[in-house]
């Protein structure tokens, strides 16, 4: 039996993942992603632990607000950081008979080993996945994240060619990933996969400047605005075409 370090748990989201769902955020991120909400979420071996079981025990209170199509969803952080943990959890609400998602960036991936191995496993108890892609450049991609998305978009391409549901999340920041060249790239690159269901533009927003301040850290993207409606609605007009 395995324990996860969780960050926090929300009863009710209604945009992360098919119909209502019980979410869970699960401690620990490699990346540094410079739009970050959450910079609390990095550390890893902190948080409050949980068994499977209980999460699941907590989760279930909630069950006849899910209907047909809801259940649990796992995030982060970077959910993938404790894929064991992560694998228990969803093998068992299968067993439970409950819907399981998982949001992702996606960057632990790699297409070999040991967790790869784990990978399919994983996959095989997961109903949806929602794929974060930061950046379709991979330049630009280093500089947002400080890492490749390399191993991202290959994971991409495992989950169309296993035929898993996906939906793919963009965050739109304005001078950064909002250039008409990167969304038509990333429009292009969406369009050679088969299992996209939904393309959600996620607008760029400040909220989480406060947790930066209590930590003491400088905030990278300081006097970036959130994009306006038309921008946002622009970039919708052009990734949707992937669909």
């Amino acid at each position: 039996m395995h324990k996860g370090f969780v960050h926090s748990i929300e009863s009710f989201g209604s945009v992360d993942g098919p119909g209502i769902r019980f979410l869970i955020f699960l401690q620990g991120c490699p990346m540094r992603c410079q739009f970050c909400h959450n910079p609390d979420s990095w550390k890893t071996g902190v948080g409050e632990e949980w068994t499977a079981d209980d999460l699941l025990d907590k989760a279930e209170r909630f069950k006849s607000y899910w209907g047909d199509k809801g259940g649990i969803t796992v995030s982060g952080g970077e959910a993938l950081m404790q894929i064991d943990f992560l694998i228990e959890l969803f093998e068992k609400a299968h067993q439970r008979g409950i819907n399981t998602c998982l949001d992702t960036s996606a960057q632990p991936f790699k297409k070999e080993g040991e967790f790869f191995e784990k990978f399919e496993r994983l996959m095989a108890v997961t109903d949806t996945v929602l794929l974060d892609i930061k950046h379709i450049n991979d330049e630009e991609h280093r500089k947002l994240t400080l890492y490749s998305n390399k191993n991202i978009l290959d994971c991409a391409r495992y989950l169309s060619d296993i035929h898993k549901p996906v939906w793919i999340r963009h965050v739109l920041i304005p001078g950064i990933t909002d250039e008409d060249e990167y969304l038509e790239e990333l429009r292009d690159f969406l369009s050679t996969l088969s299992n996209i269901q939904r393309i959600d533009v996620l607008p760029y927003h400040t909220m989480g400047i406060y947790k930066y301040e209590k930590l003491g850290i400088p905030y990278p993207l300081d006097g970036v605005e959130s994009p306006g409606r038309e921008r946002v609605a622009h970039a919708e007009s052009i990734l949707q075409k992937a669909l």
